[in-house]
């Protein structure tokens, strides 16, 4: 699927299909990490000690501030390459991706110096203490060090996607997860490392990741040139300029998430139960709409760059179109399984009324989910990156804590599961509105001439039909 010199793939063609395709290969990959994360941990609770587990949840809290990061990171290359791509200029792109990479090396190398002389404080702070917190250290002290080549990984499959590879933007993540996967029972149990050996495993899964994104980023595209430090220099302010704001974004879930528990927990343990099943249940079969971030991104990122504002917002319209009807088909599947869904995790009383409640009607929230991911990949793409922070942290705090808390009070457990929804609905709406004028903002610049607008390309629609 190499491209040539001419120009990006997305900036011709059938923009549902794009969506279409780059959203379910950028699940597979996703869905492939849960997965092995899931299995990761029942692993390390076969070897029958509490505190294991805890070590790998206390130190999973912690890496989870360094991959917000290099998450940053591959949001702003992927954007930064797919307009350039989408302007023809394939120098700017390869000069892009390589300082974007060389910044995420220096950052995941410094990070492990920031944060391994204090993983004693840290882990404290997370209340971590005796064997749970000396376990997470060691563990912490073999990842850390590696956070460079995640973050090296992460930049080189953005780059792919914004050259519209779909495919080869899987094929890194599904690797690393085959390597875990066949490492850990090898570490954990034969070599008997334990907690140790998962993290040695996902070290090697991580290497492997990083080995194939590379690779395949300069043998399809020539993506990476040598690093040069004035490039590096001169695309910086650029890269942070939107890597920053995302990681901000990024930080902002997580709290959103502690709200609800929060709340949940004045409930009983039934209603913190359902949450984690529920917490446990969206990344795996809402992985599509999890992944649309960064897969419409490129898609706006290209058609931004050649000026064609008109595909932008069609794609904008596509992508909630897809949503829609993916959203409703998995909320359909998992209506009709409710029932064997709650039984597999032994849910009864409360916690099997919080789970078909969230089975049945609350499962279509994750279409609103998906809306603000979608107006955030615009945000990002077009210049704009500080909107999604800006409407990232709305929706997990004015958009959560006072719609948990209101619902919570009229109807109990059940209420928090419903405001956390309508709470979403309601910044989706804002967040679409605001898209909305980001993408309409060059076609009401009169100065902004080499830009087709979606008024313009009706117009040549009409004509030429007339004709």
């Amino acid at each position: 699927m190499a491209l040539s010199e001419s120009g990006g793939s997305f900036t011709q063609g059938n923009l549902f299909r794009h969506v279409s395709v780059m959203s379910f290969t950028s699940s597979i990959g996703l869905m492939a990490i849960f997965a092995v994360d899931l299995i990761d941990i029942v692993f390390i609770s076969m070897l029958g000690r509490e505190e294991l587990a805890a070590a790998a949840g206390y130190a999973s809290a912690l890496m989870f501030f360094a991959s917000a990061v290099n998450i940053g990171l591959s949001i702003a290359a992927g954007a930064l390459v797919a307009r350039a791509e989408g302007e023809r200029n394939r120098t700017d792109a390869r000069e892009y991706a390589t300082s974007t990479a060389v910044i995420a090396v220096a950052t995941g190398l410094f990070l492990p110096l920031l944060m391994l002389p204090f993983l004693d404080v840290l882990l404290a702070l997370l209340g971590a203490s005796g064997a749970a917190a000396e376990m997470a250290t060691g563990y912490l002290w073999i990842i850390l060090p590696t956070t460079f080549l995640s973050g090296l990984s992460m930049v080189a499959v953005a780059v792919l996607r914004a050259y519209g590879d779909a495919r080869g933007a899987m094929y890194p993540a599904l690797l690393g997860a085959g390597v875990n996967l066949v490492f850990d029972p090898i570490l954990i149990f034969a070599v008997g490392l334990g907690l140790e050996g998962a993290a040695v495993a996902t070290v090697l899964a991580r290497l492997a990741t990083a080995v194939l994104a590379v690779t395949l980023a300069v043998a399809r595209y020539q993506a990476f040139a040598r690093p040069r430090p004035q490039c590096v220099a001169r695309d910086f302010k650029d890269a942070a300029g939107i890597a920053l704001p995302a990681v901000l974004g990024t930080v902002a879930t997580p709290l959103g998430t502690a709200i609800v528990t929060r709340e949940m927990a004045k409930y009983g343990t039934d209603a913190v139960a359902a949450m984690a099943v529920i917490n446990r249940i969206v990344p795996v079969v809402f992985s599509v709409v999890l992944a649309l971030s960064g897969a419409i991104g490129p898609i706006f990122g290209q058609n931004f760059g050649a000026g064609r504002m008109d595909r932008v917002y069609e794609t904008f319209f596509d992508g909630l179109k897809f949503l829609a009807l993916y959203v409703v088909g998995m909320s359909a599947l998992l209506f009709v399984l409710r029932a064997p869904i709650a039984d597999m995790f032994n849910a009864n009383g409360d916690m099997r009324a919080l789970l078909y409640l969230y089975l049945g009607p609350l499962a279509l929230g994750s279409f609103f989910n998906g809306a603000i991911f979608v107006a955030n990949a615009s945000f990002n793409n077009l210049g704009h990156p500080g909107y999604s922070t800006g409407v990232n942290w709305a929706r997990h705090t004015i958009g959560t804590w006072p719609f948990v808390v209101a619902f919570g009070a009229i109807w109990g457990a059940q209420g928090v599961l419903a405001g956390q929804a309508i709470g979403g609905a309601v910044f989706a709406a804002v967040a679409a509105w605001l898209a909305l004028r980001v993408i309409e903002a060059p076609c009401r610049d009169p100065l902004a001439a080499h830009y087709t607008c979606p008024d313009q390309r009706m117009q040549v629609i009409s004509n030429r039909s007339q004709r």
